[in-house]
């Protein structure tokens, strides 16, 4: 099809029968035996026609995807539909809510007349329903069950990834998470972490880093620092027990459905690289614990990557070698991952070839970067009757250009499709709904309350003498204040009550070293 004849896909398009010819066999090629979810009908020559439904296999949505459009195209009534869909098929979903809209997945939607008229064009039968959630929020933050992590688990890579460390600190934050977990010092909380990056620059801690490398108080200095800029903007809560089970992400109700967990991020959105770190550590734990069951007939869990671009700008290479190992193995764990974001450059190369289901909205092309970028998103496609350049910039709110995986595992053909309207509430419940859904979960209980227990400081200082300690410190010379910052900063740790019982606890640790993965994150004790 030429670009002088190509199909509008304006919103007053109407049903129609699906005609002979290119859009028969488009048609054919989303006509699954196995179960599916409805994304919409094909739109072709002007006209939408609803006996074309365009449809996704659910036992390939662990194959991975991408959702991508500008801004203001429909992309979050897509996830919004997905998730509803497989909901009602069993599956559990994970959703990151940035501007939080999702909340609205609880809810019964509200028909009205743009809602009817848009079932009528996909021949949708349209019925208001709520769906089975659970709501969270990182460290407290926000309206939501407090979801934390501990240090150790945590792990250097993406402990590097939120502190903006450069390589060279990397790689020494790695030689101190490894060092604690030969000694079996689990790093709960980021008060742990101070106090044995100084041990180790220390004259007593140097000798215990010659086997695998020096630590220098310059590099020591530069994490502290950083460490201690990160407390200052309240990340301390991020930080902690309990720690969050990612098991709480693989329910399911008692009617069967799928529950759907929603991250409400809106009160850390200016802290983007903490909650895009934050959900890949909850997709890198699940890969540890989860075993190998290969291909289901459907997920176990399907976890939806907002604002991709934000994981992936600035990553270090070990960060994007991780990730692209990770979206790899996971599918064998029966985990789908779908990632959201605005063009398909976002996502690099090596991670964009493993997402085999595509639905992209709109883009547009106002300057020269938006006019490569259109290029380049075109031939990320297979070969199409269409002439995508001119449908990509002319596709309305909620039409989206669709290629999924057939049950064969090939590509079906491009599809432009008019998608159908999600049936619970588009937009956020009310605060006080929102509030009670929160404290009304059994999770609720588990969570709400930070701990503090069983850390490195709290081991040491207990193995200490208790009359000793008082004489300690007051007999301990106060640190002179050094003229460079960082040393200053590692002095005052060093000077410290935890650094002294650290010191004399040292040679007697003998706890196992952690196993840690693909992002030295850590399995932990459940």
């Amino acid at each position: 099809m030429s670009a002088s004849d190509q199909p509008p896909t304006t919103a007053d398009a109407v049903p129609e029968a699906v005609p002979d010819g290119p859009a028969a066999g488009i048609a054919a090629g989303y006509a699954f035996r196995g179960d599916a979810l409805d994304l919409g009908a094909l739109l072709w020559d002007g006209a939408c026609h609803p006996d074309a439904r365009i449809r996704v296999p659910l036992g390939m949505l662990n194959r991975h995807g991408l959702v991508a459009g500008a801004t203001g195209t429909g992309k979050t009534k897509t996830l919004q539909l997905i998730a509803e869909q497989l909901s009602a098929q069993g599956v559990p979903v994970f959703l990151a809510d940035v501007k939080g809209d999702l909340s609205g997945l609880s809810a019964p939607g509200q028909g009205g007349e743009k809602v009817r008229e848009r079932a009528a064009q996909v021949g949708q039968e349209w019925t208001a329903t709520g769906f089975p959630c659970a709501f969270f929020g990182l460290g407290g933050f926000g309206t939501g069950i407090s979801v934390r992590a501990t240090v150790t688990s945590f792990g250097p890579v993406l402990l590097s990834k939120v502190l903006q460390l450069n390589q060279t600190q990397e790689q020494s934050l790695g030689l101190i998470f490894h060092y604690a977990d030969q000694k079996g010092l689990e790093l709960v909380d980021l008060k742990d972490l101070r106090a044995v990056a100084a041990f180790l620059v220390s004259d007593e801690g140097k000798p215990e880093l010659k086997g695998i490398g020096g630590l220098s108080t310059a590099t020591a200095g530069v994490i502290l620092r950083s460490i201690t800029a990160f407390e200052q903007q309240g990340a301390s809560g991020f930080f902690g027990e309990p720690e969050f089970d990612t098991a709480e992400l693989l329910r399911t109700a008692e009617d069967g459905r799928g529950v759907v967990s929603v991250m409400e991020l809106p009160a850390v959105q200016d802290k983007p690289q903490l909650f895009s770190t934050f959900l890949m550590w909850l997709l890198a734990d699940l890969f540890h614990d989860l075993p190998e069951v290969g291909d289901l007939d459907r997920p176990k869990l399907v976890f939806f990557f907002d604002e991709a671009h934000l994981l992936f700008n600035g990553a270090s290479k070990a960060f994007l070698e991780s990730i692209t190992q990770t979206v790899r193995l996971i599918r064998s764990k029966g985990v789908g991952v779908f990632f959201v974001t605005q063009t398909p450059k976002d996502v690099p190369g090596d991670v964009l070839a493993q997402l085999g289901n595509r639905v992209q909205h709109a883009l547009r092309a106002f300057t020269p970067d938006d006019a490569k970028a259109l290029k380049a998103t075109v031939r990320t496609f297979p070969n199409s009757a269409y002439d995508l350049e001119e449908v990509l910039t002319g596709l309305g709110t909620g039409e989206a250009v669709v290629t999924v995986l057939a049950e064969t595992g090939a590509p079906t053909p491009v599809a432009v499709t008019r998608l159908r309207a999600p049936e619970s509430l588009m937009g956020p419940v009310e605060a006080a709904a929102l509030d009670a859904a929160v404290r009304g979960s059994e999770a609720y209980g588990r969570y709400a309350q930070a701990v503090d227990r069983e850390s490195a400081y709290e081991r040491l200082t207990a193995a200490k003498p208790q009359e000793e300690a008082p004489r300690r410190q007051e007999k301990a010379p106060a640190p002179e204040r050094a003229a460079d910052d960082e040393e200053s900063l590692v002095e005052q740790v060093v000077g410290s009550g935890v650094f002294r019982s650290l010191a004399r606890s040292v040679g007697t640790q003998l706890g196992r070293e952690i196993t840690r993965s693909l992002f030295g994150t850590s399995r932990r004790r459940r």
